[in-house]
């Protein structure tokens, strides 16, 4: 059995190239964002989500992050403009975190770090399955919300209040009912770069849209999401927390933003 990724330090960000070389590669994400070197690309379209509630099924946690699963057999919840030259459909959501509220986001804004990165994960139907989109520079859209210390996010409490039933490793539980755009800030404006999934295999397949306005939550909200367990029910406790990757080398790519 190779030794599992993960985020400490025998097993964390500097050592995935080992058994996942990609990690190594020039398209690889999370990165900086210096605002002072993007430019606004007038040719950027707005985007917007369409999500149907109803296609939400599952909250998970893996022991890496806690993931919440939709269905994506059909066109239900699809994610359309900014960038994408055509509809992608929502596939989960998952959160990045730190171990406190001063850091936790994998994208950072000069130099400013977030307490926790949101990422919304969607793939391009053209390429029939999630899978075959994976091996294609536009075969997934992933929008990208960080999340700020301020006062409490109504809507996140319902994620937050899910997760006593999938408190450690490997539980899951139903979650529905549930429309994911309702976590949206209301400015619309992102910046736009070509990048990777900042876990391994960290395939480098993904079109970024990272929104400049953060979501506001508490300090409570985000230490709910720190009480969940990166261990087994019958193991010792192991608590979920720092599972974010510090940003990669930009290496010439071209950030753009949709607004001035």
């Amino acid at each position: 059995m190779a030794k599992e990724w993960g985020y400490a330090s025998h097993n964390g960000p500097e050592h995935w190239h080992e058994l996942y070389p990609i990690a190594k590669g020039d398209n690889q994400s999370p990165i900086e964002l210096h605002t002072k070197d993007i430019k606004h690309d007038p040719s950027l379209q707005p985007w917007s989500a369409s999500y149907d509630p109803g296609s939400a099924k599952t909250i998970l946690n893996n022991g890496k992050t806690c993931r919440v699963v939709f269905d994506d057999t059909y066109d239900r919840s699809m994610l359309r403009g900014g960038p994408l030259s055509g509809p992608y459909r929502l596939r989960q959501f998952h959160l990045h975190w730190g171990s406190s509220d001063d850091h936790g986001s994998e994208h950072t804004v000069d130099g400013v770090k977030y307490a926790a990165e949101l990422h919304l994960v969607h793939w391009n139907p053209k390429y029939n399955t999630f899978g075959e989109a994976l091996k294609q520079p536009d075969g997934i859209a992933v929008v990208g919300i960080f999340l700020k210390i301020g006062r409490e996010k109504g809507e996140f409490q319902i994620l937050l209040d899910a997760l006593d039933k999938v408190k450690t490793k490997g539980k899951e539980a139903p979650f529905t009912h549930f429309d994911p755009s309702c976590l949206f800030p209301a400015c619309r404006d992102y910046w736009t770069y070509h990048g990777s999934f900042t876990t391994p295999p960290c395939e480098e397949c993904i079109v970024w849209l990272l929104l400049k306005e953060p979501m506001t939550v508490s300090s409570d909200q985000m230490a709910k999401l720190r009480s969940l367990f990166a261990s087994a029910e019958n193991e010792p406790p192991v608590p979920l927390v720092g599972n974010w990757r510090p940003p990669q080398p930009v290496k010439g790519r071209v950030v753009r933003a949709s607004f001035k």
